[in-house]
């Protein structure tokens, strides 16, 4: 499963609960305590009993009653479900100082050549590896990586914003304000950064 599939799934978990909260809050009185409902309607003769004009039709009572959860609760359990889809996400393993460091790769924005090493561009700091860069970009690419320079490969989850640059490349800003340029080599490679492009066909052409 790819670290973008991970944060999907978070997403959707995050929308789910957000939408049930908004239903609960909307929903009648009378609903969310799983009473009938009924109403009226005129039709002659329908029910014995009735009267000419009105008749009463129960609403069907037989699925479950909605249990009533408080937002905040709903907001805590999005967050447990994002914490547990980012431990179970795939994690890169590599050496350092001796030890064998494991990171998610959801954390790491970009990947940057640095002479005979590559620095993994992880919060709150950098950790060299020593691999060469096409390495790197061909073990990353089924998590959600691609190459915008000929030293930096970046992760399309952490990718915020493109900016078209007169030049023909492009600038993209990555989760926590780092910048990266997209140089025309491999701007093409940018159309993996989303599955649905709206209103921007001549984006990446």
């Amino acid at each position: 499963m790819s670290a973008r599939t991970i944060q999907d799934q978070a997403v959707a978990c995050k929308t789910f609960v957000q939408q049930a909260a908004h239903a609960d809050a909307i929903a009648p009185v009378g609903a969310r305590r799983g009473t009938a409902m009924f109403s009226t309607k005129s039709k002659r003769g329908h029910t014995p009993g009735a009267t000419e004009d009105q008749y009463f039709e129960a609403v069907d009572t037989s699925l479950p009653p909605v249990v009533r959860v408080d937002a905040a609760s709903l907001m805590r359990i999005s967050r447990q479900l994002e914490t547990i889809a980012k431990r179970q996400g795939p994690r890169i393993a590599f050496k350092a100082k001796g030890t064998i460091l494991l990171l998610n790769l959801f954390d790491i924005v970009a990947v940057q050549a640095e002479g005979n090493y590559v620095s993994l561009q992880h919060r709150p700091h950098p950790y060299l590896v020593h691999e060469s860069l096409s390495s790197m970009a061909n073990k990353l690419k089924p998590y959600g990586f691609i190459r915008i320079h000929r030293s930096v490969v970046v992760n399309i989850s952490a990718v915020e914003e493109i900016q078209p640059l007169p030049t023909g490349e492009y600038r993209l800003l990555v989760r926590g304000g780092k910048e990266y340029l997209v140089t025309r080599t491999y701007k093409h490679n940018l159309r993996d950064l989303a599955q649905l492009w709206v209103g921007t066909e001549w984006l990446c052409g």
